[in-house]
């Protein structure tokens, strides 16, 4: 179940993040709003979740998803550069991640 809790938190991380671009520095309000729960909520979450989890791993595959989903939807919503290194770089994340799950 922390694992679940975890990766929602991540989701909402990106949420957040992205919520952020489409506030225009917070000077819209829905799109405020909905960055501000994803905030919330993402935290909640993560804090929920490391009741269980060791608080390095947790907070690394949390910060981790939200950095390789929030650089995925820049590419994809706001073209953002989507070059072999770019590319290369978000896979090692995704490694890091996945070697942090599987040896917690």
């Amino acid at each position: 179940m922390a694992w679940a809790l975890l990766i929602v938190g991540g989701l909402f991380e990106i949420v957040w993040a992205v919520g952020r671009k489409y506030s225009e520095g917070f000077s819209r309000l829905g799109p405020s709003a909905i960055t501000a729960g994803g905030m919330v909520l993402s935290v909640v979450l993560l804090g929920l979740a490391l009741r269980d989890l060791p608080v390095g791993t947790g907070y690394a595959v949390w910060t981790g998803i939200g950095t390789v989903g929030t650089a995925l939807v820049g590419i994809w919503l706001f073209n953002e550069p989507a070059t072999a290194l770019r590319l290369g770089s978000i896979a090692l994340i995704v490694a890091g991640i996945a070697g942090l799950k599987f040896l917690s």
